[in-house]
């Protein structure tokens, strides 16, 4: 994906990649991405999902995924002059009706049809509404998203990180999803841009704590070097997706197992 949107931002940019061990054994890339620009052109909603690599049709799971979040995210949402009371029950409330239509929609193309045939669907999300000064996060699983904040310089916030649980990794189609769901609204008169991920990218966009001289309970830092430098080299590109693709095919990114998927939204 590539282009230049009109609104809210003109810089839409996203690619995708097989990661290390899908090539090696022959894996089709399970990761998705989409977005939408909103008819009235004042807002952006942004999804990523990866398939769950154990399932045998979580390619299609991640496609629902995103699918489903952008249709739910894209209706009936505030306004840039609406309260963060405002933002924050509206997201809430949308969070649900995704699990609900990703269950409907997983469901009818199941196997069986059955809603617990879904689990064969499995897939992650995190998804991102876009109307500035305001960006409302949506997350079940370990993708993640940051925002940037114009500068000088510009700066990065990992604001959605990955979630990280050692009894395995929650998915869209778990029957827990909606317990499990991460709901966020920031709120920034600078917002500069908005980037999603797969955690396939960790390696490549995450940093230990202990880099930045941080106790490890602070968990992943975004890096500066990855966000920041990714949004200018994609303006400077004119809102190309080649730098994206460009670095998830590059040889840091040989570190990287997983699929690796990228969706920024930028202003200029």
């Amino acid at each position: 994906m590539t282009g230049q949107t009109g609104a809210p931002w003109p810089f839409l940019a996203g690619a995708s990649v097989q990661g290390r061990d899908h090539r090696v054994i022959g894996r089709e890339n399970q990761d998705a991405f989409t977005a939408r620009v909103c008819p009235d052109r004042a807002a952006l909603v942004l999804a990523v999902s990866d398939g769950a690599g154990s399932q045998p049709r979580s390619a299609l799971g991640s496609h629902i995924a995103v699918d489903s979040a952008v249709r739910v995210l894209g209706n009936d949402m505030p306004c840039a002059d609406d309260t963060a009371d405002r933002w924050q029950s509206w997201l809430n409330g949308a969070a649900g009706a995704i699990v609900d239509e990703y269950l409907r929609i997983a469901a009818a193309a199941s196997a069986s049809g059955l809603p617990e045939a879904a689990g064969e669907l499995a897939a992650t999300l995190v998804a991102a509404v876009v109307c500035p000064p305001w960006a409302g996060f949506v997350s079940v699983g370990d993708s993640f998203g940051a925002v940037l904040t114009a500068g000088p310089p510009e700066r990065c916030e990992l604001v959605m990180p990955p979630r990280i649980d050692p009894r395995g990794t929650d998915f869209v189609s778990s029957p827990w999803a909606k317990d499990m769901l991460r709901c966020l609204v920031v709120c920034d008169p600078h917002l500069s841009g908005v980037v999603l991920a797969t955690d396939g990218c960790a390696a490549l966009a995450l940093d230990h704590p202990a880099l930045l001289g941080l106790d490890p309970a602070c968990g992943p830092q975004p890096s500066a070097a990855f966000f920041v430098g990714l949004a200018a080299a994609i303006r400077a590109d004119g809102g190309n997706s080649e730098p994206i693709h460009d670095l998830l095919t590059g040889e840091s990114a040989g570190r990287c197992p997983d699929d690796l998927t990228v969706l920024c939204a930028l202003a200029p």
